[in-house]
């Protein structure tokens, strides 16, 4: 057994272990990567040839957490992992989207990488590290790659970038992103952030990369240490040189006419490039076709493109007409659908979002029970994306792991705009209607008109925008787009999705997909994109300046109490008694928790009265009983002595028949007292060693005239005078 490491050392000295040749050998390539006591399995394995017909990258990258990883039991009756999370999901999303671009363009065998969490103690952060370890299997094998590549996340704290920080550095972070790079280039930035601005991303992109290169040359080491520098031969294209210049020179200038037409359409436009290939076609027999549609098919696509950034680059002319910073028109409406707490539609260009908001309450909070998180999430952004928002003839089946992660991007963008203390758990759903072109910042804007529209009192507007680029290897001349169309995007260089207030960016995601991308350049990306951002902030504020001053009319009421924690108790009631009567008796639902040592009282109602009801029984409960004070009450029991009374939620008070009235009772039927009676009392003593109540009704009631106290003695003290033996 070869075994092999590698050390990787983390700016703050924490030091990264890289071990191959132990474990999983039948695999490609693998790796074990150790960082403190969190440990994560990467292999990867790939076909030896490509499945017929494949024209793109089959790769499929999965990442899975053991519960055994952190010595829990996963839930539910089965107890075993089950289908992948939302967190697991977007943590595969990560580690795909900077591998990827990195295959040869004719490579086209199935590519399978797997990472897995065998190890955790809740201190380090695996999500940082997959994209290494990934990257690494990687290495060591003999599979083509352009790599390497590392991911790290960076976090800025009390104003200092921090490298892969732990779990509770992170929690005052005010800005959190993942970079992806290789030795010399960005490839993919994801992350959140509390309005900061566009220099200070920058500098942690900056920050990021420096730790990324330290990772990479590592790689390179352990890859000559372990004898893999020469990758695999493959042959997954067969090309037809001849025919490949016959559709350029027949193609590229009609191609070409139609990229700087400026047709607005999206798919009057792809026609018109559809019957540019048919007429190609159309000069071959049927047996022709055959063998050579596949490969037109390829060649036209690459005709298109050239034209397509072509015209963009030599005239400045996008698909569509428009300048490089323009912005599509945009309309908008709230309240268009009546029944959701809030609503709106944003429509920009081709791409259109409905997006509604519910308002819910803590019984309403997303649980979350995942390997190393375990909460509640009272702010939700659900992103839906039907096949018929782009004109697809297909089903439409479960949410998908591209739904997922942009529908991640604009709750990222959105939820700290809402503040903290914010009572209500609020869900919005975003579903495209119509697509060509960044539908999550489209989601991001109909969410913040969707939730000033709820009455949601928000902070700040927030609007995004998807920056594009053009550029060719090996010329200095490139174009930056503001709001790309879905084409744009295809066949561009970077998909770089900003989102922000007027004072700073909230959220952003970039995938880039050229080489040698300078910084300049994503500084100029960042301004132009701000400009467009504001441009758009303008046209939402225009249609609703502010949040509603209250709420839908059937929308949730909520108030919110803080109680003394040694009361907290008193509210709930022996097996929940009190707070259910409660919610029985005033309709109102009613919630409570311990938070920083004291009770946490949440009250919803879909009116004001039952709250108000709930709340005054609330305090009654938590009120504290002051002697000489008149209370209404509730007989509870009747005993021979006297009666208990409920004067207060949970407190019960004995009422002697002594105090019943200034007359004399023999016995309690006598004095007309039944379970169930309501009755004026007042409090005389509570005794301070058991803490029993006395109460009495005879001191509110007028002493009768001529009254002697006498008459009040028991009959045995009246046979016997005082002071007899």
């Amino acid at each position: 057994m070869n075994v092999v490491t590698k050390n990787v050392a983390l700016p703050d000295g924490r030091v990264i272990t890289l071990e191959t040749g132990k474990l999983a050998k039948q695999a490609d390539g693998s790796v074990m990567l150790r960082l403190g006591n969190t440990m994560l399995l990467a292999t990867v394995c790939a076909a030896k040839d490509a499945v017929p017909g494949t024209d793109f990258m089959p790769l499929q990258v999965e990442y899975k957490e053991k519960y055994a990883a952190f010595g829990r039991f996963p839930g539910g009756f089965t107890k075993r992992e089950g289908k992948a999370s939302d967190y697991e999901i977007l943590t595969c999303r990560l580690v795909d989207r900077a591998l990827r671009p990195l295959f040869p363009d004719n490579y086209h065998a199935e590519v399978y990488v797997n990472i897995i969490l065998f190890s955790a103690d809740g201190v380090d952060m695996p999500d940082s590290l997959a994209g290494l370890a990934a990257s690494a299997a990687l290495a060591v094998s003999d599979i083509p790659f352009g790599g390497p590549i590392s991911e790290v996340r960076v976090a800025r704290i009390n104003g200092e970038y921090v490298v892969n920080p732990t779990f509770a550095q992170l929690e005052n972070a005010d800005m959190d992103i993942m970079v992806a790079a290789t030795y010399d280039n960005i490839m993919m930035v994801e992350g959140e952030m509390q309005e900061v601005s566009e220099a200070d991303l920058l500098e942690a992109m900056k920050v990021a990369h420096d730790a990324i290169k330290v990772h990479c040359k590592a790689q390179m080491e352990l890859m000559e240490e372990v004898g893999k520098t020469v990758k695999r031969e493959y042959c997954h294209e067969v090309n037809d040189e001849e025919l490949r210049a016959q559709v350029r020179e027949a193609c590229y200038e009609k191609a070409y006419a139609v990229a700087a037409s400026g047709n607005c359409d999206k798919h009057g436009r792809a026609a018109a490039f559809e019957a540019i290939r048919e007429e190609f076609k159309a000069q071959f027999t049927e047996e022709e076709l055959e063998e050579k549609a596949a490969l037109i098919d390829r060649y036209y696509h690459d005709v298109e493109k050239e034209a397509m950034r072509r015209c963009i680059l030599d005239e400045g002319k996008r698909l569509d007409g428009r300048k490089t910073t323009e912005i599509r028109p945009i309309w908008c409406e709230v309240g268009y659908l009546p029944g959701p707490h809030g609503s709106a539609v944003f429509t920009r260009g081709e791409t259109q979002s409905l997006t509604s908001v519910t308002l819910g309450t803590k019984r309403d909070e997303k649980i979350i029970d995942d390997v190393m998180n375990q909460g509640t999430d009272r702010f939700l952004l659900h992103y839906n994306f039907p096949p018929f928002s782009t004109g697809e003839a297909r089903p439409q089946r479960g949410v998908g792991r591209r739904e997922i992660g942009h529908g991640n991007l604009a709750c990222r963008a959105l939820k700290n705009m809402v503040p903290a203390d914010y009572p209500y758990c609020v869900r919005v759903v975003s579903d495209i209607l119509e697509s060509n072109g960044s539908s999550s910042m489209a989601t991001v804007c109909a969410g913040t008109l969707a939730l000033m529209d709820a009455g949601v009192k928000i902070k700040k507007p927030v609007s995004g925008i998807a920056m594009g680029l053009i550029k060719n290897a090996g010329e200095d001349k490139y174009a930056i787009l503001s709001d790309i169309l879905g084409d744009e995007d295809h066949l561009g260089d970077m998909d770089f999705k900003v989102t922000g207030t007027v004072d700073g960016i909230t959220a952003t995601q970039m995938d880039i997909k050229v080489d040698g991308l300078s910084y300049e350049i994503l500084e100029r990306a960042l301004n132009q994109a701000r400009e467009g951002r504001m441009h758009i902030l303008g046209k939402i504020t225009d249609c609703i300046a502010e949040p509603r001053a209250d709420l839908k009319p059937h929308a949730p009421r909520i108030e919110t109490l803080r109680i003394p924690k040694e009361f907290i108790g008193a509210v709930i009631g022996p097996g929940g008694k009190i707070i259910q009567g409660m919610q029985e008796e005033t309709g109102a639902t009613i919630s409570i928790e311990e938070i920083d040592g004291e009770g946490v009282i949440e009250i919803s109602a879909n009116n004001g009265a039952s709250i108000a009801d709930a709340i005054a029984k609330i305090k009654s409960i938590v009120a504290i009983p002051e002697v000489g004070e008149t209370y209404e009450g509730v007989v509870r029991s009747v005993m021979p002595y006297g009666a208990f009374v409920e004067f207060m939620p949970g407190k019960d008070g004995l009422l002697h028949i002594s105090e019943i009235d200034w007359k004399r009772f023999e016995t309690m039927e006598e004095a007309g007292i039944a379970e169930g009676d309501k009755v004026q009392v007042k409090l005389l003593e509570i005794d301070p060693k058991t803490g029993k109540f006395k109460l009495s009704r005879r001191a509110l009631i007028e002493k009768p005239e001529g009254y002697e106290e006498r008459e009040r003695r028991p009959r045995r003290e009246q046979r016997r005078p005082h002071g007899d033996k």
